[in-house]
């Protein structure tokens, strides 16, 4: 993804031909993607090996037992203040085992905001970016930059820092971990570059498929936190819900695969068997289809160019289903058309949507604002920031959008300072 890469060249993957297990560092390790990862990893020891973990330290017995269970060498926190809870954590871990400090070698413990992307730096065939938020890019730039494979499920370091992310990454480099995103990749092997027609990405709807904008007036957080299929945290979980994450996986398919955002399309599936489309010119349309299990995805970002067998559940041919796709409804759902405008602008105006995207659905969770009121007071932000264009992005630049976006979103809805 150096320059403008072709499709073919995006799919090029440069694997080692050694049949040693492959050697994986694992960020947001406690997050549900790691936890996934690892359960993919764990079924299968004799084809890869964690050397590093890393997590924000939230949950430190589960760290402990991964770092235990895994055999790592290196742990990241995040939390400071949490080095010495953790090693706690980690011989309490040992002595329901039945463990004795001897029996087990300590891993060593690397910590502060600078951890992951010090571990994403290691030597290693592979780096799972499991981080959630903005502060994924610097350890996606660290893998890049080291030359490991980059399994990329932060995508909010792509979306804020594309141009940077671009720059230094290699054809093939990444592999994408959104569903959507894997399934895109695996249907452009079906054909050409120049065969391609366009991407087709599919949106389960959320739980207000169907309803129209002043049907969704008085939406309760506990209302937008219901999604009919995922379980996910509350950011992405109300992005579903007024389809601002389909927007950003709209932006982040155009910079994966360098398809123009005029030949990117979105529509709703609420069955979530169809992950994602790719249209030929010759007519066809290519679809990858599994039931919904983020395993499958992650299975082939670990194993890719081989599958991992029985990674996740596959289809049940043997029963009736009926699958239907409807367009998306623009004015119901004003943010898809918002978050293309905002990819087509580029430079810092992604890194400003994010973020202030982030302070407003908090701000709706707490009551602050209505439903509709984020999508609303996200495109008056966008509207009013003061571009830093692609060929001038710093992650200096990045990092004064992201703070302003945070401020003014707290000022337009009454939390200023």
């Amino acid at each position: 993804m150096t320059g403008r890469h072709g499709i073919r060249d995006t799919l090029t993957i440069v694997t080692s031909l050694s049949n040693d297990p492959r050697s994986v560092v694992i960020l947001g390790s406690t997050g549900s993607i790691g936890t996934q990862a690892i359960d993919v990893i764990q079924r299968n020891r004799a084809r890869f090996r964690v050397r590093a973990l890393s997590a924000g330290g939230g949950n430190l017995s589960l760290l402990a037992a991964q770092a235990l269970d895994l055999e790592v060498e290196q742990v990241g926190l995040a939390d400071s203040g949490a080095v010495e809870d953790f090693r706690a954590a980690l011989r309490d871990e040992a002595a329901k085992r039945g463990l004795k400090s001897g029996d087990f070698k300590l891993p060593d413990l690397l910590h502060g905001p600078e951890a992951s992307t010090e571990l994403a730096a290691l030597p290693c065939d592979s780096v799972l970016n499991g981080i959630t938020g903005s502060v994924g890019l610097e350890p996606t730039l660290a893998a890049l930059k080291s030359g490991s494979r980059l399994i990329l499920a932060n995508k909010e370091s792509l979306i804020v820092g594309g141009p940077l992310v671009k720059k230094v990454a290699a054809p093939g480099q990444i592999l994408p971990v959104d569903s959507e995103h894997s399934a895109l990749f695996q249907c452009l092997q079906g054909g050409k570059e120049q065969d391609v027609r366009k991407l087709v990405v599919t949106a389960s709807g959320g739980p207000f498929h169907g309803r129209g904008r002043a049907e969704m007036a008085a939406v309760t957080p506990e209302q937008a936190l219901a999604h009919p299929v995922w379980n996910m945290g509350p950011v992405i979980t109300i992005n579903c819900a007024n389809l601002v994450n389909k927007g950003l996986e709209v932006i982040e398919a155009h910079l994966l695969f360098d398809i123009p955002f005029s030949r990117i399309e979105v529509v709703v599936h609420p069955q979530v068997m169809v992950h994602s489309m790719v249209e030929f010119t010759d007519g066809s349309t290519l679809a990858q289809v599994s039931p919904p299990d983020i395993r499958l995805p992650l299975s082939l970002g670990l194993g890719w160019p081989d599958r991992v067998p029985d990674a996740a559940p596959s289809c049940d041919w043997t029963k009736a289903s009926t699958w239907e796709f409807f367009p998306v409804d623009g004015d119901a759902f004003p943010g898809v058309q918002l978050a293309y405008e905002v990819g087509e602008a580029g430079g810092t105006v992604p890194a400003v949507f994010n973020a202030a995207n982030e302070e407003l659905v908090a701000a709706f969770v707490a009551g602050r604002l209505p439903f509709l009121g984020i999508v609303d007071t996200l495109g008056k932000i966008v509207g009013e920031h003061d571009r830093v264009p692609n060929e001038a992005m710093t992650l200096e630049a990045i990092a004064e959008a992201d703070r302003w976006a945070r401020a003014r979103a707290k000022e337009l809805v009454g939390l200023s300072d």
